[in-house]
């Protein structure tokens, strides 16, 4: 796939979410910018970089969207991991020189054993090959210029690691952690502890919070679609919002939150909300609950409440076509 061409475009103001299926190859913001273009969208945002090596959900957000973007960049992600065992890299993962070649030794039980010792919260140290910054510099240009910078460990979470596939030297496994997991050095600790090495060959995401791979579009299929059907798979922007609890203002209290005015209320203590009006799909933006009080945290502006209620309209009118 080339490059969007340079020719002017006519922009135009879209809301929503698209679930696109990442290629591999392409850098999140390639994939972003490419979508952009095909929907002439004025405004957009990725929820989180996926290394051009990996493949898979990476959820875009246009317009209004966008301001709910960190949400899903701070939720939890599950991935497809591919290990190959007997192999240390020196970045980790397929792409680095090979450091060590070690025999593939140990039986099931000892994975098994090797795997749940790393269930739950972990300490890890970020890979140099990372886009995390040191005094404003990403750690991969240091290590590039073969400088080995200090790093200071980090606490993650796995919840979720079995085994999908194992056969030889190649291990599949099915992972689920919080955000800021660095899955190549989950499978260097796993080859480290099983003794034989271990580098991350391939890797595929397959949910971010609620949303889930499965709904996702291919960068091929939005290519071939003509603009209408690219539009109707744009998602309402609460979708990323969709495991939060739910709660509904009548009319009045709508229109206060949308000023930004904070009311009174007998909800109990609540972090996190997704709000809507007295329309079903009349999604609001969030807010929580303290002390006796609803009070709003990102909100949508009524152009962007009206302009979601006829996109939404229009895509109900189309699928129902």
């Amino acid at each position: 796939m080339s490059p969007p061409p340079r020719h002017t475009q006519i922009r135009r103001p879209l809301h929503g979410v698209l679930l696109l299926d990442k290629p591999l190859g392409w850098s999140s913001n390639d994939a972003l910018q490419k979508a952009k273009w095909l929907l002439r969208a004025d405004k957009a945002g990725h929820t989180g970089t996926l290394d051009p090596l990996a493949s898979g959900l990476l959820p875009l957000c246009f317009g209004a969207a966008t301001k709910f973007s960190q949400v899903s960049l701070d939720a939890d992600k599950r991935y497809l991991a591919t290990l190959r065992l007997g192999q240390r890299t020196s970045t980790g993962d397929r792409e680095g020189e090979v450091l060590e070649d070690r025999p593939v030794a140990f039986d099931a039980a000892r994975l098994e054993a090797v795997l749940a010792a790393l269930r739950g919260p972990i300490e890890q140290v970020p890979p140099m090959h990372s886009a995390l910054k040191k005094d404003g510099r990403a750690l991969y240009d240091y290590a590039r210029a073969g400088i080995e910078v200090e790093r200071q460990p980090r606490r993650v979470t796995i919840h979720r690691l079995d085994i999908v596939a194992w056969q030889g030297s190649e291990l599949a496994i099915d992972v689920a952690c919080s955000k800021g997991t660095y899955i190549r050095s989950l499978a260097e600790s796993i080859g480290a502890a099983l003794g034989c090495g271990a580098h991350l060959a391939a890797l595929r995401r397959t949910a971010s919070g609620p949303l889930a791979l499965s709904r996702a579009t291919s960068l091929d299929a939005l290519i071939a679609m003509p603009e209408p059907e690219r539009e109707a798979l744009l998602l309402p922007p609460d979708v990323l919002l969709a495991d939060w609890p739910r709660l509904a203002l009548d009319e009045a209290d709508a229109a206060r939150l949308l000023c930004g005015l904070r009311r009174r209320t007998d909800a109990a203590n609540q972090p996190r909300l997704r709000v809507y009006g007295p329309g079903a799909d009349d999604f609001l933006g969030s807010a929580h609950v303290a002390a006796g009080e609803l009070i709003p945290d990102r909100l949508l502006s009524p152009p962007e409440v009206a302009a979601l209620r006829s996109q939404q309209a229009t895509r109900h009118e189309r699928l129902v076509a």
